[in-house]
C-alpha cells in the first residue's frame, strides 16, 4: 500500500478517536461549572449530588482523553517530519501554548478540584473548577488557532525553504478561526447537553428512586442541547462565507479556483488539486444531521410536566438520538480537513511533501499499532463511562466524604 495514503488514515484514525472525547470534555465541564455554582450560591445539597455524579463520569473521560492526546501527538514527529520540519516554527507556537495550558495548568487545576473536596473552602473548590473550565476553553482555542493556520496560511515568510513567523497577531485574526471556534464550542456544548439528556432518560425510563434528581439533569441537558444547536447552525453555515474567500476549491469549482489551481500547476507541477468528494459528503450528511437535532426544541415544552416524562415515549427518542452529535462532530472534521486535500498547509505545503520518508511495512504496522491502542482507550472510556452512569447517584466515589478515624478493637493499658 501507498505510504501516504497510511499515513492519512491513521492520522484521520486517531484525530477522531481524540476528538470524541475533546468534545464530551469541554461539554462536561461547562455544566459542571453550572452545577456547582447552583450548589456553592444555593447551599441546595441536590447540586452538589449532581455536581460529584457528572463530575466523576467527566473525570474518567479526561483522564482516558488525556491518553490518547499524548498517543495522537507522536504522529507530528513519526509520521509528518515534513510538515514539522518546513512550518515548525510557526504550527509549532501555538501548539506550545496549548500543551502549556492543557496539560500544565488544565492538569493542575482539576487535580486540586479532584482532590480537594472536604479539604478547601467552597468558594476555592469552585474557583478551581472555573479554572479547569477556562483553561479547557483556552485549550481549544489554541488548538483552532493552530488548525486554522493550515487551512489559511497567514502572518508568515518562507526562508531558505522554512517557513518563518512574522505576525503572532496574525494567527489571532485568521479568517478561518472565529466561526470554526465557535462551531467546535457549540457542537461540545450539545454533545455534552445530549449526553446529560441521554443518560438521565436512562434512569428516569428505568424508574430509579432519583426521579427528581435526574428530572433536573434532565432539563439541564436538554436545554443545553436546544441553545447549542442553535449556535451549531449559525456558526456552521456562517463559515461558508469565509471559506469561500480563504479555501476557494473547497465545496466549489468557480472562476477564482480555476485560477488558484492555475497558479499551483505552474508552481508545483501538473495535479489533482480539487478535494476528495468524501469531503462534500461528510458535510451533507452532517447538516441533515444538524436539521434533525433541531427538533430538540419540540420536546422542551413537553418534558417540562412529568406525567409526559412518563410516558417514556419521549424519553426513548433522547436516548436513541444520542449518537447523532458524535457521529456529526467527527463527520465535521472531515469535511474540514478532507476539504484542505491534497494541502497540509493550504496552497502552501502538499501532503505528499510532508509525510516522513518511511516504507509502507513501517507505516501499516504503525498504523495497526496506534488505532489498536486508541481503540482500546475509547472502549475503556465508554465502559467506565457506562458503568459509573448506571451506578446512580447515590454515593459517587467522587467527592466522598473521608471515613472518620475508628478506634482500635483492643486499645492498650495505659502505662503506670
Amino acid at each position: 500500500m501507498d505510504t501516504l495514503l497510511l499515513a492519512r488514515l491513521q492520522f484521520a484514525t486517531t484525530t477522531s478517536i481524540h476528538f470524541l472525547f475533546v468534545v464530551v470534555t469541554l461539554g462536561l465541564v461547562t455544566l459542571l461549572v453550572g452545577m456547582q455554582t447552583a450548589w456553592v450560591l444555593t447551599g441546595n445539597p441536590r447540586w452538589e449530588r449532581l455536581t460529584r455524579y457528572w463530575g466523576q463520569l467527566y473525570v474518567i473521560n479526561y483522564v482516558l482523553g488525556i491518553a490518547t492526546g499524548i498517543v495522537m501527538e507522536f504522529q507530528f514527529g513519526l509520521n509528518w517530519s515534513g510538515l514539522s520540519r518546513y512550518v515548525g516554527n510557526v504550527f509549532g507556537a501555538p501548539l506550545a501554548i496549548e500543551t502549556l495550558v492543557a496539560f500544565f495548568l488544565e492538569s493542575t487545576f482539576l487535580g486540586m478540584w479532584i482532590f480537594g473536596w472536604h479539604r478547601l473552602r467552597r468558594g476555592v473548590h469552585l474557583a478551581l473548577l472555573w479554572g479547569v473550565a477556562l483553561t479547557a476553553y483556552a485549550s481549544a482555542f489554541w488548538i483552532m488557532v493552530a488548525n486554522s493556520w493550515l487551512q489559511h496560511p497567514v502572518g508568515y515568510e518562507v526562508r531558505d525553504g522554512i517557513a518563518h513567523l512574522t505576525d503572532f497577531g496574525a494567527l489571532l485574526t485568521n479568517p478561518s478561526l472565529g466561526m470554526a471556534f465557535g462551531h467546535v464550542v457549540s457542537a461540545a456544548l450539545l454533545v455534552g447537553g445530549m449526553l446529560m439528556a441521554a443518560v438521565s432518560a436512562w434512569h428516569l425510563i428505568r424508574r430509579t428512586p432519583d426521579f427528581a434528581l435526574f428530572r433536573t439533569s434532565l432539563r439541564i441537558g436538554l436545554v443545553t442541547a436546544a441553545l447549542a444547536i442553535t449556535l451549531v447552525q449559525g456558526f456552521g453555515f456562517a463559515q461558508f462565507g469565509p471559506v469561500g474567500e480563504v479555501q476557494p476549491t473547497k465545496f466549489g469549482q468557480g472562476p477564482q479556483a480555476q485560477e488558484l489551481i492555475a497558479d499551483w500547476t505552474t508552481r508545483f507541477g501538473p495535479g489533482d488539486y480539487t478535494p476528495p468528494v468524501l469531503a462534500n459528503v461528510g458535510l451533507g450528511f452532517m447538516i441533515l444531521i444538524g436539521f434533525t437535532l433541531g427538533c430538540v426544541w419540540f420536546l422542551l415544552p413537553l418534558l417540562f410536566r412529568d406525567w409526559v416524562i412518563r410516558l417514556r415515549f419521549p424519553l426513548w427518542l433522547i436516548l436513541l438520538a444520542l449518537p447523532l452529535p458524535f457521529v456529526a462532530v467527527i463527520l465535521g472534521w472531515i469535511a474540514r480537513e478532507v476539504g484542505r486535500q491534497p494541502w497540509v498547509a493550504y496552497g502552501l505545503l502538499p501532503t505528499d511533501q510532508a509525510v516522513s520518508p518511511v516504507g509502507a511495512p513501517v507505516m501499516l504496522a504503525s498504523l495497526v499499532g496506534f488505532s489498536l491502542l486508541l481503540g482500546a482507550l475509547a472502549v475503556t472510556n465508554w465502559v467506565l463511562l457506562a458503568r459509573h452512569a448506571a451506578r446512580g447517584a447515590d454515593d459517587p466515589a467522587l467527592g466522598r466524604p473521608p471515613a472518620p478515624p475508628t478506634e482500635p478493637a483492643h486499645p492498650e493499658p495505659a502505662l503506670a
